[in-house]
């Protein structure tokens, strides 16, 4: 099987990035954003979704982290298709739940060619003041990402059992962790299938 990899620089005005991606990784990141969280969260997310993953990015963090936040979604889901090439034999779908003390989250993914994504953060959570991160935010980067990959991604719900004021890290953490699975389950080829898993023949 050729090599499902692909990297891409992006400057703008605002923001400066460089990704590197192997989705037949093992898992390996070496992220560097601006973004504390971001960061850490990315790194869950390759490592559960065994992605091998680069990121550089430079931005305007002097006015807000919109731009390099946004941006960064924009180029991974860029480079995402990109390495995912012709998908023929994909699985296609993925889905995975991921509890973290009280808090449980579950995503579901299609990598159906038309982008789509719905969160699942609770509208009442809005920042962390020791994070600087938002849900805004988590909704901006993976409806990017979502648009440029062609992925419908749906988070389809975030419960807190016994967490009555979660902080934002402790919701994040479990979302980027069940993505990472989901989107592993969903790139993985399937050895029974040799063409592209749609009835249409393809998928843009």
């Amino acid at each position: 099987m050729a090599e499902r990899t692909a990297e891409k620089i992006r400057k703008t005005k605002e923001t400066e990035i460089s990704l590197k991606l192997n989705l037949d990784g093992t898992g390996k990141s070496r992220i560097k954003t601006g973004i504390g969280l971001l960061d850490h969260m990315l790194e869950l997310f390759a490592f559960h979704g065994l992605f091998d993953l680069e990121i550089e990015a430079k931005g305007d963090l002097e006015v807000d982290i919109h731009h390099t936040n946004e941006d960064i979604g924009i180029v991974l889901g860029q480079v995402f298709k990109q390495a995912l090439g012709d998908k023929k034999g994909i699985k296609r779908f993925g889905s995975a739940s991921v509890p973290m003390e009280g808090v449980l989250a579950k995503v579901t993914v299609d990598i159906s060619g038309r982008g789509h994504f719905k969160g699942g953060l609770d509208s009442a959570v809005t920042t962390d003041e020791d994070e600087k991160y938002s849900k805004k935010y988590f909704d901006h980067f993976w409806e990017s990402f979502a648009k440029q990959s062609g992925i419908n991604l749906i988070i389809e719900e975030v419960k807190c059992f016994d967490v009555t004021t979660p902080d934002i890290h402790t919701l994040l953490e479990p979302i980027f962790k069940a993505l990472g699975l989901a989107l592993r389950q969903a790139v993985e080829i399937d050895p029974r299938r040799k063409d592209v898993p749609s009835t249409k023949g393809i998928i843009d």
